[in-house]
């Protein structure tokens, strides 16, 4: 009768393991939506808040990427000679006084910005949403030579905006690029927020 009762002990042993292992592992398939459920949505992480930057280290020419709402933002430092070349360019842009864009009112100017210096724009192209490279080289052979003062060039389809990120005529973009809520305090830049 003692080996009877040591082979039950053994299978008890067994069955209490595998039984709290079962259970652990199901508290933790619970636990785990209910614990995600505390994050936020998706939709709410994308609507983000407003972004910060300061942009006193931007020597002019320069451009530098601030991300918001998961797009790249273009905040570019214009010179006095790229400021002239806005008006020169003018007859090749599709969309030139950017009645058909997106901007706010306080953009709708010949430089598209708040202040002449500080371009700010979404860095998506608005023929499929690539993103477009700064390419400030006045007369670039391989954007049109003499046609081309500067600005940006979406390399998946060829289309090209100015240094105001105003679309070129005859290229795949029907719009030009977009300019966001955003406001200057100096030299802090604050994305997302006039």
């Amino acid at each position: 009768m003692s080996q009877a009762e040591g082979v039950n002990v053994q299978r008890r042993r067994v069955l209490i393991a595998s039984t709290a292992a079962i259970g652990a592992a199901g508290v933790a398939a619970v636990a785990t939506p209910f614990v995600r459920s505390w994050y936020p949505s998706a939709k709410a992480e994308a609507a983000g808040a407003a972004v910060t930057q300061d942009i006193s280290s931007i020597e002019a020419g320069q451009m530098i990427v601030v991300k918001y709402r998961g797009k790249p933002i273009f905040v570019v430092k214009r010179t006095e000679d790229m400021l002239s070349t806005l008006e020169s360019v003018k007859p090749l842009l599709s969309d030139p006084n950017s009645e058909a864009s997106l901007q706010p009112e306080y953009c709708q100017n010949p430089e598209r910005s708040l202040t002449p210096e500080v371009l700010v724009v979404e860095g998506v192209c608005t023929h499929l949403g690539c993103a477009p490279n700064y390419r400030p080289d006045v007369g670039a052979t391989d954007l049109g030579g003499n046609d081309w003062y500067g600005g940006f060039f979406c390399p998946c389809h060829g289309s090209k905006y100015d240094l105001a990120g105003r679309v070129y005529s005859g290229v795949p973009a029907p719009l030009n690029l977009p300019v966001p809520e955003y406001s200057m305090d100096g030299t802090i830049l604050t994305v997302g927020e006039a």
